[in-house]
């Protein structure tokens, strides 16, 4: 089993969202030889999509400058651990009601017509298909399930888009409102774990 593991905080050490997707990897690999890959997206920061990268993603492969295929070439790797995973595990806190710019980066490399999604007649189709995904969502204060979440349809929506729709969310909230709703909210995320995994 090949676990990838995306730490989307902008945070290396400290994050409650990688804690979490720590564990919920652990779980999933024990008792297993799983091979687990981890991205950490602050300390290897990938590229936004940017005016250049959009020119290379665009120009056909056999025209591109060394520096437009050294571009492309980094989304490919990304899409290649994508490729290569049964289980997906991301940590996504929450930035001011969204996702991290490490997140969004990452998205929009992963996101490739004709590789991990197509467009059909009947519409777009995900060709990321078969693979298990968890996500650990922190948020500092309350959101989930009313009008300022809105930060899981976008989720959602992206994982679906390219065919990643076997996803369990774990919630962490409060973790601005002081080290009562602290434990609270590892505790109930312990047992969403236990429960998911």
């Amino acid at each position: 089993m090949n676990i990838l593991q995306i730490n989307s905080s902008a945070r290396s050490t400290g994050s409650e969202s990688t804690r979490l997707a720590d564990e919920i990897v652990a779980r999933v690999a024990a008792g297993t030889a799983a091979n687990v890959v981890r991205r950490d997206l602050a300390a290897e920061p990938h590229p936004v999509l940017d005016e250049a990268a959009l020119q290379a993603l665009f120009t056909p492969a056999d025209q591109r400058t060394p520096a437009q295929a050294a571009r492309v070439a980094l989304d490919d790797a990304l899409i290649a651990q994508v490729q290569a995973a049964d289980v997906i595990v991301i940590g996504a806190p929450m930035y001011n009601f969204g996702i991290t710019v490490q997140l969004k980066s990452w998205f929009d490399a992963i996101a490739r017509a004709g590789v991990t999604f197509r467009y059909t007649a009947s519409g777009p189709e995900g060709l990321l298909k078969g693979k298990k995904v968890y996500v650990a969502v922190t948020r500092g204060g309350l959101h989930k399930g009313g009008p300022t979440d809105v930060q899981l349809p976008h989720l959602r929506t992206f994982l679906s888009f390219v065919g990643l729709d076997d996803v369990q969310f774990v919630f962490s909230e409060g973790h601005g409102m002081g080290p009562d709703a602290v434990a609270r909210a590892r505790a109930e995320a312990q047992q969403q774990i236990a429960a998911l995994v």
